[in-house]
């Protein structure tokens, strides 16, 4: 059975799937379109919090209305959305091809020297709470986008790794493979050829799921101050910058809040959509 035919998509799937598709362009095309300057600050007084479907004192019109500063929230918000998408697909694809590499050579010579120091790498850091783990990596780096991603790489791999690991030494009891080995292929061949394909399905699951959770987590250590700095938007410090103004305007945190829930729920449902496609194929349950 190929990749494509065990992820076909539940109705929620493809639903969740056009809702990131909309918000890859909103991203990517708002801030390209808009005249306005998401960073820049100006005219304060005749723009700051302003509500959102209101003009500010100098005519403009603002969909999500602006922040203490002035800036048009829906253009940062869509320019925050950049950075957090970037570092969600980014950290978690990065995460699940260490995690595949890793966990295919582990299973395949199970058993030897680099399955038992794989294994015990694996299962150190997964005895650790990722957080404390993240927030040790960016305290001895400087805050920033390739920080985040590195300590995301490092944390997240785990997973991956032991559901690639228990496929591959599934796959590679198959009757094809003995076959291939007795033909004359290397085992790297074997491994990359015919036995990896047929266990990827489980680790491009537990990789969408990752999406969202490494959104959260970047949004999270943003929103502590310890991810993407200011003046540079993410959602998790456009949130944080309207903690003190909850009362008279609620809208500067509520609209990315909002954002990041919806972003993440969608690829949460996404990964959901297909690991039930793939569990349902195999009948069995596949653990992410």
């Amino acid at each position: 059975m190929s990749v494509a035919s065990e992820l076909r998509l539940a109705r929620s799937g493809r639903l969740a799937l056009v809702a990131l598709v909309l918000i890859a362009l909103g991203v990517v095309v708002v801030p390209l379109l808009s005249s306005r300057d998401p960073l820049l600050i100006q005219d304060v007084l005749a723009r700051r919090l302003v509500p959102p479907l209101a003009r500010d004192a100098g005519g403009d019109w603002h969909l999500l209305g602006t922040d203490r500063f002035g800036r048009d929230l829906f253009v940062r918000m869509m320019l925050a959305g950049r950075l957090s998408l970037l570092v969600g697909v980014v950290g978690a694809g990065l995460s699940g091809a260490v995690g595949t590499i890793l966990g295919a050579v582990a299973g395949w010579w199970a058993g030897g020297a680099l399955d038992r120091t794989i294994t015990a790498a694996a299962d150190i850091l997964l005895a650790l709470p990722r957080l404390v783990l993240l927030l040790v990596g960016v305290a001895l780096w400087p805050p920033g986008v390739v920080t985040i991603l590195v300590v995301l790489v490092l944390t997240g791999w785990m997973g991956v790794a032991r559901l690639v690991r228990a496929e591959v030494r599934t796959v590679r009891e198959r009757p094809y493979v003995p076959a291939a080995q007795a033909l004359g292929a290397t085992q790297l061949r074997v491994l990359a050829r015919h036995v990896l394909p047929n266990a990827i399905g489980p680790a491009l699951v537990a990789t969408t799921l990752g999406v969202g959770n490494a959104i959260l987590l970047e949004s999270g250590l943003s929103f502590l101050g310890l991810g993407i700095q200011p003046p540079a938007p993410s959602w998790g410090n456009m949130i944080a910058g309207g903690r003190d103004l909850l009362v008279v305007a609620p809208w500067v945190s509520l609209a990315p809040g909002i954002a990041l829930v919806v972003t993440v729920l969608a690829t949460t449902m996404l990964g959901d959509a297909w690991r039930d496609r793939l569990a349902g194929e195999r009948g069995t349950t596949v653990q992410t």
